[in-house]
């Protein structure tokens, strides 16, 4: 391995927030990225998340929480609706633990990139298709698919930050996909103006056996939309156009006027996520000189809503542990894995609990939903539930898990 006061070549694959926040932090202890992205440019939309304390603390020691700002407002509320368009008041994200922050994506992403030394190279349109390695560098195959170009090149490190489906994933680790699927669909987009009948702070939320709709406000933006539903068969969704298998998802029964208006929405967005909802799940994290970062990693999924906290975490982590362990990768890899896989397990574990607030599986949930509901409004009750619902579970995402 070349010595520690020599700059060690690293490729970062993918240009989202995980990609961009290890690229930052390599450059800090002294690495020298190279960022490839599939798309031919930077993405700048994105729907609604939270950065939660893990988030945050991370963000905030790699210099960009004020660039990245917080559409949270003390006004923003929630309502629970029916298909009627009966309202009562629902689940308020600002009243969670640390008061996470209320996002776009684009705003974590812009942040990053806004820090971004501008030495760092990146290369848009551009895709691995060959990675090998031996006990001194990785080799690896880059197509530029703009310009039909192929070009091999050697680094001591290679990082997988590029999502749930990711190539580099693929290539190093085998042709099995590690995907576990939740046998939910989502789909998301964000809205031009406010929905109609509410303000521009006001939220709703459409919860039904097996389906939901959501709309999350901020402070200075129109709402980002949210539909998620229960299927049996993946593949199906995907053999018609995304509105019509969120319709069908929310038939036979009539969609009224609320719901019928978020599908125009919906249908009408110039730019839209639809997509099934699984998490990744692998044994290791790391072969040799490639180590897999964010959804490549793990995938949380939205319902953790946890994905750009862990996703900062761990690219800002992974660099700590390159800096502590300068001339021992294995060493370093190790290490790290060891601190995010006990954090990210329980991350997991937590979303398959808060599936059922977002969206409850049959009517028994339903119920169960809307019980719990209806107690934390009450008096003296409602307090004792709302601690409850802010246990240990919420408490978690407030951990500094890359504080080292």
């Amino acid at each position: 391995m070349k010595h520690a006061t020599e700059r060690r070549r690293a490729l970062v694959v993918g240009a989202g927030i995980a990609g961009i926040a290890t690229a930052m932090r390599l450059r800090q202890v002294g690495w020298e990225p190279v960022l490839v992205e599939r798309a031919a440019a930077r993405r700048s939309g994105g729907y609604f998340i939270m950065l939660f304390g893990t988030g945050e603390a991370s963000a905030r020691r790699l210099g960009v929480l004020e660039a990245i700002g917080d559409r949270s407002h003390p006004r923003l509320a929630n309502y629970e609706v029916n298909r009627a368009g009966r309202r009562t008041p629902g689940l308020n994200p600002a009243g969670l633990p640390g008061r996470p922050r209320q996002l776009l994506r684009g705003d974590v992403e812009q942040g990053l990139f806004s820090a971004l030394p501008s030495d760092v190279e990146i290369r848009y349109s551009t895709v691995p298709t060959r990675i090998t390695q031996d006990d001194s560098a990785v080799e690896v195959t880059l197509h530029d698919t703009a310009a039909d170009a192929t070009v091999t090149e050697r680094f001591d490190l290679v990082v997988g930050a590029d999502g749930m489906r990711s190539t580099v994933r693929k290539l190093v680790f085998g042709a099995k996909d590690h995907l576990r699927p939740l046998n939910y669909m989502i789909g998301a987009t964000v809205l031009d103006k406010p929905i109609e009948g509410f303000g521009l702070h006001q939220g709703l939320i459409l919860a039904e056996p097996g389906r939901s709709a959501w709309t999350f406000p901020f402070s200075d933006h129109a709402p980002s939309l949210l539909f998620s539903y229960r299927t049996d068969d993946i593949d199906a969704e995907f053999t018609r156009p995304a509105i019509e298998s969120i319709r069908a998802a929310f038939g036979p029964k009539p969609a009224g006027p609320l719901l019928e208006n978020l599908f125009h929405r919906f249908e009408q967005a110039p730019d839209f996520l639809f997509d099934s909802v699984q998490q990744v799940r692998m044994p290791s994290w790391h072969r040799g000189r490639v180590v897999l970062v964010g959804d490549a990693a793990w995938c949380v999924t939205l319902y953790a809503g946890m994905g750009a906290s862990s996703g900062i975490a761990g690219g800002e982590l992974l660099g700590t542990m390159l800096q502590r362990h300068p001339d021992d990768l294995p060493g370093a890899l190790r290490a790290w894995e060891a601190r995010m896989r006990p954090f990210i397990h329980t991350e997991q574990d937590t979303a398959l609990t808060m599936r059922r607030l977002f969206t409850p599986h049959d009517r028994k949930e339903q119920i169960m939903r809307a019980a719990m509901l209806r107690l934390m409004r009450a008096p003296v009750i409602g307090q004792t539930v709302g601690r409850i619902m802010n246990g240990a579970d919420m408490k978690h995402k407030q951990l500094d898990v890359a504080a080292v």
